[in-house]
């Protein structure tokens, strides 16, 4: 059983995380809504490694009044918010509470509020309902074939991607939000011209607001998840039509205040991502060149380490 943690009297974020920067939604502040790696999915590509609790079980997994708590300190800091999106550790719409939560955000605050979800419990009508009120939804879309969902994302027994297509499409008819989906190609699975017009086939069913590119660009669960070049995505964007876009890096360069516990802040950041150096600056509004002693620091007390994926170096919590 997993236990639903309550909110405590503490300076440490538990639930929320940010803001980042989001090559999707500018200043993104997440909110995080299960326990790490709760997910319907066991992705190849996944950022975080794999999945270590699988389940297709929606439940209070972790507490409202804790979440909003929270979120409330954080709005009181006047701090740069383009969005507050759910994501994460894990798959947001497992959690019972989030309709009432995004239902009470919207009470609290007029920033946007956005849901990144894998698209995998869209399907069914009680998640539907519960996003209804979402300003944006971003879910995830790879391919129409099963074979190749079984392999890309190692669902949980039962989901199929004949649910998820339908789910998408029953979904759009009801709600009046913007939908921006994803599509995450990795090298080899999901690339191929027959690929990308069943894709494209569907994709004009569902009828998203845009349509958004995307490939491995941090360390993935599994070695053998490679990304597709950027002429590649330039050329399947061209075969997707008008409102399809690559995702591009983020290349803001507006600042955020610097707070107090910077190496906390930089440790709640890895825990959910890896991160390089220049995404922690980014998103903390400090200096690349003054955030290496905090690193240097992190590194000696072994509370982050490093990997290098294709040449860079990325971070991740201990």
């Amino acid at each position: 059983m997993i236990k639903i943690i309550a909110s405590r009297k503490s300076n440490k974020k538990r639930f929320t995380y940010g803001p980042v920067p989001s090559r999707r939604l500018g200043y993104s502040l997440g909110i995080d809504i299960v326990p790490f790696k709760t997910c319907t999915y066991n992705c190849i590509y996944c950022q975080l490694g794999r999945t270590t609790a699988q389940t297709k079980r929606r439940k209070r997994y972790i507490a409202r009044e804790g979440v909003l708590a929270e979120l409330r300190k954080t709005l009181e800091q006047k701090t740069r918010i383009d969005f507050i999106t759910f994501s994460g550790s894990g798959e947001p719409t497992l959690n019972t509470e989030i309709k009432n939560l995004i239902r009470d955000i919207k009470k609290i605050t007029d920033i946007p509020v956005a849901v990144i979800t894998n698209s995998s419990l869209l399907f069914r009508k009680d998640v539907q309902k519960s996003l209804l009120n979402a300003d944006v939804i971003l879910p995830t879309l790879t391919t129409v074939n099963d074979d190749t969902f079984k392999k890309i994302h190692r669902p949980f027994p039962s989901i199929t991607v004949k649910k998820i297509i339908d789910g998408l499409i029953k979904f759009r008819r009801i709600y009046k939000g913007k939908i921006f989906l994803e599509i995450m190609f990795i090298k080899g699975f999901n690339d191929s011209t027959e690929e990308i017009l069943a894709l494209k086939n569907a994709i004009k069913k569902i009828k998203p607001d845009k349509i958004q590119l995307n490939t491995v660009v941090r360390p993935p669960g599994e070695e053998y998840a490679h990304p597709l070049t950027l002429k590649e995505l330039n050329k399947i964007k061209k075969i997707m039509g008008r409102n399809c876009e690559v995702i591009a890096e983020f290349k803001k360069n507006d600042n955020i205040s610097k707070r107090e516990g910077i190496n906390e802040m930089i440790i709640q950041y890895l825990k959910r991502r890896p991160g390089t150096q220049k995404d922690i600056s980014k998103s903390l509004g400090i200096n690349q060149n003054e955030i290496v002693k905090y690193f240097s620091e992190l590194l000696k007390k072994r509370k982050i380490k490093k990997r290098i994926y294709r040449g860079v170096i990325f971070y991740e919590r201990l």
